[in-house]
């Protein structure tokens, strides 16, 4: 009981056209989130890993740095002409990317928060998803690290005035990913090059580094790679994509799993049971087992421990995206994007499944902190129409929504999931709350509805295939000709026409029966 009441409250960050605002999280009193800070115009708007800051990107180029405690803003930046800002994991520093007005400019800057003053820079030609933020952090900012050409770059994170302290020499690499917590290991990618195949490699970084590799795997036909550290630090997930596929069956190209450990003992191919791209894969807060969507749709899902040994089969369907709740207890499902919003709900624990809904259209999912809540929300630029949040049970219910004209963003604000309870008992007192306020409000009918959609025996129906409208009337006029369709699926018209066919062949049924001597 210590343990609820010590949980921190859950907060939503909203940004519309106006700017942003935070919002309470559930469960909500009356109904409604309350406004925890009024809106603030601004462009964008980004929490820290660990929810302890927020940076805030306003007009005129300016950068404010906000303390998640209090949201009072804390320290602000002026950098003229930034192309792109981060925010270290814990909020210690402030790295920023300015165009570069001669070759010899240092555009890439490294601000303290604390001080104001920027404790590193140099210069760097170009910024993209792979080589941005350029100085990558472990989860607890006990280590740093910098892709330079042909080499990674090691920093001290508590004095970037030494410059870098050790560097790790890998010819030809083009991405690294430093481990989260701890920040011991980091991956590196080198492509294809002069018949040479493409190699994902594990080196121990700091003071531990050297060039010979704790893991490697090789690949053919691989243009780019996603690599996933678990948590714990002890496993990579690599998903190699090569931009053809040779087989012709795919368009999108071909990809392939492949799991790595630090102490080398397991370098190989994730055992997938089916043909075709991986969709998503993703790691259990535990670090002990990772959920895998692939295969040509309708796609399969699997849950398999880190020994590569399926745990769950979670079925096939039109998936492509799956997320853990903090808990590493429930599991999301679901098809977004070019899919039509099916979400199934499963408990890995109990290895059941418990409900299934749909959130259409959806550019964002994530799970609440406390991992009771399940947030989508369709947002712009990507949704120009029928933006709006929604917010589901753990089981598939929906619990809260709301629209707008424009929507832009909405995130839970990070916490940390040891912070909060342990996940049955706060899973009992969300539905305690849940159906004392479903009595307040007089809804007698909703409950007994939400409840048949978590209820685990009922399966999900299976989608109809497409019908174009003219296919439709089609059917229809078919039906009405033959009097094949069911009453329930005519129109009003077709019912009266047939209805009056029958009365025309029961009176000349009649008719026949009485000139009969």
């Amino acid at each position: 009981m210590a343990a609820a009441v010590a949980s921190p409250s859950l907060d939503i960050l909203v940004r519309d056209q106006e700017g942003f605002s935070i919002w309470t999280g559930p469960p909500f009193e009356n109904g409604q989130p309350n406004t925890k800070m009024p809106k603030v115009p601004c462009a964008s708007a980004t929490f820290t890993e660990d929810g302890s800051r927020l940076m805030v990107i306003k007009p005129d180029s300016i950068i404010s740095i906000y303390d998640c405690k209090t949201y009072k803003e804390i320290r602000s930046f002026q950098v003229p002409n930034f192309a792109a800002a981060n925010l270290s994991p814990r909020g210690t520093y402030l790295q920023t990317f300015q165009k570069q007005s001669s070759p010899q400019e240092k555009n890439v800057n490294l601000w303290s928060v604390e001080t104001g003053a920027s404790v590193y820079n140099f210069s760097q030609k170009n910024m993209s998803k792979t080589t941005w933020p350029s100085i990558r952090f472990s989860s607890d900012e006990a280590a740093a690290s910098r892709l330079a050409t042909n080499e990674i770059q090691f920093f001290d994170p508590a004095d970037f005035s030494k410059g870098f302290v050790s560097r790790l020499k890998v010819p030809g690499v083009a991405a690294v990913q430093l481990s989260k917590l701890p920040g011991s290991h980091v991956a590196t990618f080198v492509p294809e090059s002069k018949g040479v195949p493409a190699s994902v490699q594990i080196f121990a970084c700091g003071s531990d580094a050297s060039n010979q590799p704790l893991a490697r795997r090789s690949f053919f036909r691989c243009s780019t790679v996603q690599l996933h550290w678990n948590y714990g630090s002890t496993g990579l997930l690599a998903v190699a994509q090569a931009d053809v596929d040779k087989t012709n069956q795919s368009y999108y190209g071909e990809s392939k799993l492949s799991y790595l450990t630090t102490d080398g003992a397991h370098e190989g191919l994730v055992p997938l049971r089916k043909e075709g791209p991986i969709h998503d894969v993703q790691w259990s807060c535990t670090g002990s087992e990772f959920a895998v969507v692939y295969g040509f749709m309708p796609a399969k899902a699997t849950v398999f421990d880190r020994k590569c040994n399926p745990l769950l089969e979670l079925g096939s369907g039109p998936y492509n995206t799956i997320k853990w709740n903090p808990k590493g207890r429930f599991l999301c499902l679901a098809g977004f994007g070019n899919l039509p919003g099916d979400m199934a709900f499963w408990d890995c624990t109990e290895k059941k499944q418990l409900g299934t809904t749909k959130a259409e259209w959806s550019v964002i999912s994530e799970w609440s902190p406390n991992g009771c809540f399940f947030m989508t929300a369709s947002t712009a630029p990507r949704r120009q129409i029928d933006n709006g949040i929604k917010i589901f049970h753990h089981n598939g219910s929906l619990y809260y929504k709301k629209m707008f004209d424009k929507l832009f963003q909405a995130d839970w604000k990070p916490e940390s999931a040891d912070r909060f309870g342990d996940i049955a008992e706060l899973v009992k007192s969300v539905g305690s709350l849940k159906i004392e306020e479903t009595k307040s409000q007089g809804q007698g009918s909703k409950p007994s509805q939400n409840a048949t959609k978590a209820n685990p025996t009922n399966l999900p129906q299976k989608p109809s295939a497409y019908r174009p409208p003219h296919a439709k009337q089609a059917a229809s006029v078919k039906a009405e000709l033959l009097g094949g369709m069911d009453t329930q699926e005519m129109s009003k018209n077709a019912l009266k026409n047939k209805k009056k066919r029958e009365k025309q062949r029961e009176k000349k049924a009649a008719e026949g029966s009485g000139s009969n001597p």
